[in-house]
């Protein structure tokens, strides 16, 4: 029999509503899961036991009368630490932040109040949220529940990390160039990264990504992220049947280096789709994204830069000093500051570009498949793989799959697809903007055919 803290949310409100337990108790066992496993991954950087034990008392008493708010109701939950949660600090995994307290709660994140969620915490990213790692100079580096040694990926790393290792069954990130969808995959769990406007949010930071940034949930099944759609997003989430679909198997973007390991296991995944009715096509070749995955880095710089320029954007009294940023966040303001307005507008240009190219595309195919991310874990405390497949590679060598759709304002989802040397690989499916319900559909009958859930051992 499972324990309570191994339970996906949806399993959680069954036993709610059968009156098997409580939602305090699940809450206990996921707190004492999250003890027992914190030390080791650094992911849980701030807690509110006790506002989160007295919002379970409540839930359970809602359950006990008949009186449940939905199906997150007393369902615990952590949010990512550049989403505002009132009460707790923000760190934005930065020291230029130190004492920063929220007085309210973001959009998002009061929805999940209100539906009954159990906020208990927030989790560990990297300073400004900027890269596909998760350490900073405040709290240090969060490790990969399958191997603490390595990294869970970013930059929704501690969120992915606490929820693999069973401290709570669903979290709340944000993505901004993947940083859902390879956390996701790094560590077999389901990362949704949404259409673009389909999650309303206000009441936040300053959003340096602009609104190529989305917030979006991890959860172990695509069930618990059809909940929490339901509750962030606008419109209602019906991810019915999939029905056949004609799908894009895309192996590899252009000439970038791919992990062997993943790109079988990402064959094995198309091979499986076909298997299951669907029409899958392998492109022989594609390049689209690459104008845009080379500038890609440039808009959060450019962000980073406006808000050393505009602080009280952050707060109207508070200090804000770049000297206290770490020596690669002044490298990356500093990029931003000496940024040209036309650097800034090719990047625009060349995402309304691939927008162009990839409705074209859509008018022949129904979703597209690629490998979640082009490398395995690589140890915690560095920034990225710095070879893959034996070739060097930059920075986001290792995110070339992820960029292009928060460019265009897609949906994507990353689904796990298999283990390679006793790490997690995810695969990614995309879909057109506001196709969202069809893309968890088809994650789902995925999901149904391939169950990759289950749980490291700590």
């Amino acid at each position: 029999m499972k324990l309570l803290w191994q339970l996906t949310a949806t399993q959680l409100a069954a036993g709610f509503r059968d009156a098997a337990f409580t939602p305090t108790q699940a809450l206990e066992a996921c707190l004492a899961r999250s003890a027992e496993v914190n030390p080791r991954l650094n992911a849980l950087i701030a807690l509110d036991a006790e506002g989160a034990t007295h919002a379970a008392e409540q839930s359970s008493a809602r359950w006990r009368t008949g009186r449940a708010i939905g199906a997150l109701d007393g369902v615990p939950i952590t949010i990512k630490d550049n989403l505002q949660v009132r009460g707790l600090p923000t760190h934005w995994g930065s020291r230029a932040l130190a004492g920063f307290v929220a007085e309210r709660d973001e959009l998002p994140v009061a929805k999940l109040r209100e539906a009954g969620a159990l906020i208990f915490g927030k989790t560990n990213v990297p300073e400004f949220t900027m890269q596909g790692y998760t350490d900073n100079p405040v709290f240090g580096p969060t490790g990969n529940p399958w191997n603490p040694a390595l990294t869970p990926g970013g930059s929704s790393g501690g969120a992915a990390a606490l929820v693999a290792a069973g401290g709570c069954p669903i979290a709340l990130g944000t993505d901004g160039g993947g940083s859902i969808r390879r956390p996701a995959s790094h560590t077999n769990l389901v990362g949704l990264k949404p259409s673009r406007g389909r999650v309303p949010r206000s009441g936040g930071l300053p959003p340096i990504f602009l609104d190529f940034e989305v917030a979006g949930p991890l959860a172990r099944c695509v069930d618990d992220v059809a909940a929490v759609m339901q509750v962030i997003g606008r419109g209602a989430v019906q991810p019915d049947a999939a029905l056949p679909a004609r799908i894009l198997y895309i192996p590899r973007f252009a000439d970038h280096p791919l992990d062997p390991q993943i790109a079988h296991l990402a064959d094995a995944a198309a091979r499986n789709l076909s298997m299951l009715g669907h029409e899958v096509t392998t492109a022989e070749g594609f390049d689209l994204a690459e104008a845009v995955n080379q500038r890609w880095p440039l808009l959060a710089q450019v962000g980073l830069a406006w808000l050393v320029e505009h602080p009280q954007a952050l707060s109207p009294t508070r200090p804000f000093d770049p000297a206290l940023f770490a020596p690669t966040m002044q490298a990356n303001a500093q990029a931003g500051r000496s940024a040209s307005a036309l650097a800034l507008f090719d990047l625009l240009l060349e995402a309304e570009r691939l927008r162009t190219e990839l409705a074209i595309l859509f008018e022949r195919y129904d979703f597209l498949l690629t490998p979640a991310a082009a490398a395995l874990p690589w140890p915690a405390g560095e920034t990225h793989p710095p070879r893959i497949d034996g070739r060097e590679v930059g920075a986001r060598g290792h995110a070339v799959f992820a960029g292009f759709a928060n460019a265009v304002g897609l949906p994507a989802i990353a689904l796990p697809c298999g283990f390679a040397q006793g790490m997690p690989v995810g695969l990614q499916l995309v879909a057109r903007e506001g196709d969202d319900d069809a893309l968890l559909a088809l994650a789902r009958a995925f999901e149904r055919a391939h169950p990759w859930q289950r749980f490291p051992e700590l």
